[in-house]
């Protein structure tokens, strides 16, 4: 894991050791996630496919990060993150995952003025 080239600070650690989403062309992502993290309701403004490398991932859809729509996800679950689909994430557990997808693509946080998509 560790050559993935690990690269975010404070909390969240990422690596990219495939493309990069922001370009064209296929990407790989692997985030590292500490016990106690959430994310605020985002959008992705292309699919993309996520596996949970170790951990239990809980993730949600809706335009409310209502906790009862939060689905547990153990080490080995594969699922898929649809385009301009609200979804909200909690973590109680260290987790790490990985996201592949085709660039250029960004995500848009639900509820901001300003988006994020590139």
């Amino acid at each position: 894991m560790e050559s993935a080239g690990w690269s975010r600070p404070a909390r969240t650690r990422a690596g990219q050791p495939c493309g990069r989403s922001s370009k064209p062309g296929p990407y790989t992502i692997r985030l590292k996630f500490p016990l106690a993290t959430s994310s605020p309701r985002t959008r992705i403004q292309t699919p993309r496919e996520v596996t949970i490398l170790s951990g239990t991932w809980y993730t949600g859809y809706g335009e409310q990060a209502d906790p009862a729509l939060l689905k547990a996800l153990p080490a080995g679950s594969f699922y898929t993150e649809p385009a301009n689909l609200p979804h909200f994430v909690e973590v109680r557990e260290a987790v790490v995952i990985q996201v592949s997808g085709v660039g250029p693509s960004g995500r848009a946080f639900v509820g901001a003025q300003k988006t994020k998509y590139p």
